[in-house]
């Protein structure tokens, strides 16, 4: 007992700089305290920050509708990695700006060309890989398959499916492409599939945040409830900010389209 006193008698000064323990680390092991008694006394110190942190969010959040949780990755980082999933989340959204700045376009571009997929015999190809793209002039884009011509109907048929309101023509090795007059009905379509696009992306989303939430609630048996909660909390959080910034990248982008 006089042993376990010992190693205890640190933690009110240790919490009261609870800041520095969570960026330098705890300090070592009293001489004479076993290290298994020493790492019990860390779990102890983490679950006190943590329940001291989810008390003082609880507070400031009366009489609001929502309070910011703002965990320090370094106090969960056996539970979870907070970073990782803050990653994996901001993945999702540049995925969202690269499809919306590739694909979703009023004037048509060689350069929107580029990444359409071919589907060869040999497996799938960006158009860019298998043929030269050029405009020859604002109302006509040529694509010279020479270097492969055996994937020229390939590639008519998916600048055919893009969904870029294209309709390409053959001759030989040659293919095209007219670029039709921008429509009303061309600019609705395209800010339709841009909103089809957003909540593909969304939902890729919501599986990053599943995933983080069910790796936290393996830890149950490991931490306490508050805990739990604080993270959930936090991971939705997260989830909820990458949301709106995707709508405000749509609402851009329906404007652009729409003008």
């Amino acid at each position: 007992m006089a042993l376990a006193l010992r190693c205890l008698r640190p933690l009110p000064s240790l919490l009261h700089r609870s800041s520095f323990a969570v960026t330098r680390g705890l300090p070592q092991a009293p001489r004479g305290c076993p290290a298994l008694l020493l790492e019990s006394c860390r779990q102890c110190v983490q679950q006190m920050l943590l329940s001291r942190q989810l008390a003082t969010k609880k507070a400031k959040g009366k009489g609001q509708s929502q309070a910011k949780v703002n965990i320090s990755a370094a106090l969960v980082e056996d539970i979870i990695n907070l970073e990782e999933t803050s990653e994996d989340m901001q993945a999702v959204i540049e995925a969202l700006k690269e499809d919306f700045s590739r694909n979703f376009n009023v004037r048509t571009s060689p350069g929107a060309l580029d990444h359409i997929t071919v589907v060869t015999k040999d497996g799938k190809f960006p158009l860019n890989q298998l043929g030269q793209i050029s405009q020859k002039s604002p109302q006509l884009m040529i694509v010279n398959m020479s270097s492969f011509p055996e994937s020229t109907t390939a590639a008519a048929k998916a600048i055919r499916e893009s969904g870029m309101n294209l309709n390409p023509e053959v001759d030989g090795t040659v293919i095209r492409v007219p670029v039709p007059k921008v429509t009303r009905e061309h600019r609705e379509s395209l800010a339709k599939l841009a909103k089809q696009s957003t909540n593909k992306s969304k939902e890729a989303l919501r599986k990053v945040r599943s995933k983080s939430i069910t790796q936290v609630k393996k830890c149950k048996s490991k931490v306490s409830e508050d805990t739990i909660r604080l993270l959930e909390k936090q991971i939705q959080q997260m989830a909820d900010e990458a949301v709106t910034e995707m709508d405000k990248l749509l609402a851009a982008k329906t404007k652009e389209l729409l003008g």
